[in-house]
Parts: C-alpha cells; sequence; structure tokens
C-alpha cells in the first residue's frame, strides 16, 4: 500500500525548524565575531580619519586622510616597513628551510626521537612574553649567559639587544627559536603524509636520497611550503608582543614594527587616531597579500580540495 503524501505544510515547518536550529547555533559565534573582530576593525577605520586623542565617546574632528598622509612622511613608519620585509627575507630563506631540515631529521628512524619533537615544539607553546624575557637575561650584556660563553672561548662581549647594527639580527633569532618548531611540525606532519610507495618506487628507480627529495618529496610538500609561507609572513605583518617586552622597539627605533609604533603613538602620544591609521595599513597590507597570495599560489591547491563526493569538480 502507498503511504499517503506528506502535507506541504507540514514539509515547510520541518524546514522552518531546521532553519532556527542552525540560527541559534550560529548566533552565538557571529555575536562574538561581530564584536571581538568587525566591530574593532570598524572602529579603527572610523577613527583613521579623525583627530583623535582616545577620550571621548567617538572622535568629531575630521581631518580626511591626513593621518595616512603623516604616514608617507614618518621616517619611523617607513622603517617600520623594511625592517618587516627583512625579517620576512630571512623568514623565508633561513627560519623555513631551517624548519624543513630538522622536521625531515626528525621523520628518519632514530633513538628518543619523540622527545626531541617535543623539545623543538616546546618553544612555540611557551607565550611570548616568557621567551622575550627569557631571552632578555641570556643577551643581557651584563652577566648574559650569551656573552658569559662568549667571553669563555675568548670572543668578546656583544650588546645583542642594544646595538642598532646587531638588535634586528638578535631578535630575528629569538623569532626563529620561539616559532620554528611550529613550522617543524607541520612540515613532519606533510612529509608522513606521502605515501612510502612513492620513495621506494623512486629508490628502485635508482633515484638517491637528492633526487627523491628533489623530485618527490619536495614537489609533494608544496600545499604545506605554500601554507607556511603565508603563516609567516602574516605573522611577521603583526608581530608586536614579543618585540615590545624584548626591545621596546629601541634602541633609537632600530628594532620597532608596526605594530610596535602603532602601540605607542596610540597609547603613549595620545594619537589614537593617527595609530588607528597604522592599524588600518596593517589591516590592508594583510588583506591584500592573503587574497593575492590564495588568488594566484594556493589557487590550484584549493581547487584541487574542493570536489564533490563523486571526485568531479564543483
Amino acid at each position: 500500500m502507498v503511504p499517503p503524501p506528506q502535507p506541504r505544510a507540514s514539509k515547510n515547518r520541518g524546514k522552518a525548524r531546521k532553519r532556527i536550529t542552525i540560527i541559534l547555533f550560529l548566533l552565538p559565534g557571529v555575536i562574538l565575531f561581530s564584536l571581538l573582530v568587525l566591530a574593532p576593525i570598524l572602529l579603527a577605520m572610523y577613527s583613521s580619519v579623525f583627530k583623535w586623542n582616545g577620550f571621548g565617546l567617538l572622535p568629531t574632528n575630521f581631518v580626511g586622510l591626513d593621518n595616512f598622509t603623516r604616514l608617507l612622511d614618518n621616517e619611523i613608519f617607513l622603517g617600520d616597513l623594511r625592517r618587516g620585509a627583512l625579517l620576512i627575507v630571512l623568514s623565508l630563506v633561513v627560519q623555513l628551510p631551517l624548519a624543513l631540515a630538522i622536521a625531515l631529521l626528525l621523520n628518519q628512524k632514530m633513538r628518543l626521537r619523540a622527545l626531541y619533537r617535543l623539545l623543538f615544539f616546546a618553544p612555540y607553546v611557551l607565550s611570548e612574553v616568557i621567551a622575550a624575557v627569557l631571552f632578555s637575561m641570556l643577551l643581557s650584556p651584563e652577566r648574559g649567559l650569551a656573552n658569559e660563553v662568549l667571553g669563555f672561548l675568548g670572543l668578546g662581549t656583544s650588546s645583542f639587544l642594544s646595538e642598532p647594527e646587531t638588535v634586528m639580527f638578535s631578535l630575528f633569532i629569538v623569532i626563529t627559536w620561539k616559532y620554528f618548531g611550529f613550522y617543524v611540525i607541520l612540515y613532519l606532519a606533510g612529509r608522513q603524509s606521502i605515501p612510502k610507495e612513492l620513495t621506494e618506487a623512486a629508490q628502485i628507480d635508482g633515484c638517491g636520497p637528492w633526487h627523491v627529495f628533489r623530485y618527490v618529496t619536495l614537489p609533494l610538500l608544496g600545499p604545506t611550503i605554500r601554507i607556511t609561507i603565508f603563516l609567516s609572513v602574516i605573522g611577521t605583518i603583526q608581530l608586536f608582543d614579543l618585540v615590545y617586552v624584548l626591545t621596546g622597539g629601541g634602541p633609537v627605533h632600530a628594532s620597532e614594527t608596526l605594530g610596535v609604533t602603532m602601540y605607542d603613538i596610540g597609547f603613549n602620544r595620545f594619537q589614537v587616531g593617527y595609530a588607528s591609521a597604522i592599524s588600518v595599513v596593517m589591516f590592508l597590507l594583510s588583506l591584500v597579500f592573503a587574497i593575492g597570495y590564495q588568488r594566484f599560489v594556493l589557487k590550484r591547491d584549493l581547487d584541487g580540495a574542493t570536489t564533490t563526493m563523486g571526485g568531479g569538480r564543483r
């Protein structure tokens, strides 16, 4: 016996209940995202076109794009861009290849391999403030461990964090120590996802370790490498707390970043409108890079990931 068709009104009520359930589950997240992400972005964009000291409910002294034009004449801001570019280059040339090399090493069979992985990843778990305080003591010109070791070896001492010529490279060493363990884990996960049959087949065909790495491992690690480059660049643009605690942007602005400059202008000089303009620039740099990188670099990876249940493209 064929069952009677379900009334249309009952189907509509069922769909309405599903929509309401979805909305109720999404609503807390949407509210939090709006209050903690969208609202600050909109407020920063609004206040960036005003001259405002941060006091009062909302700014009223409209100055247009004067805050942004002032940035183009601000040598500290231009220096922040140069220093950020330097850190990005060093990260791409030194930090990420070092993390990749260590990940490939830890993928080999060795004793205490799990302990080594833990030790390399441990710095990433520490907060930026703890890492900055730790290295401020290690690199202290007076009784710092680094200078004690150099003195013991007869190499003299160095003012790592108080000399403009050395502070950026000292800062990069701290950043590398703090973050490269995260990239090691990503590369290690990517390496372990490569089927062993591919490397074994290449070895059977007569490929040595270098050729296996060059023609099998490296291409298959491409998506992971592209993601780590993206994270490294975005993280460098937003770098603040580690630098602020370790050097405060000194000496004489030699290690200052966009985040440190924004904080100093906004909370120490009470030029919140001007600081908001810097935050808008940081946001636009991150947004433009993210969209461009996704459009021209990650497009193939994203297209490969968006497949239907049947295996075809959407």
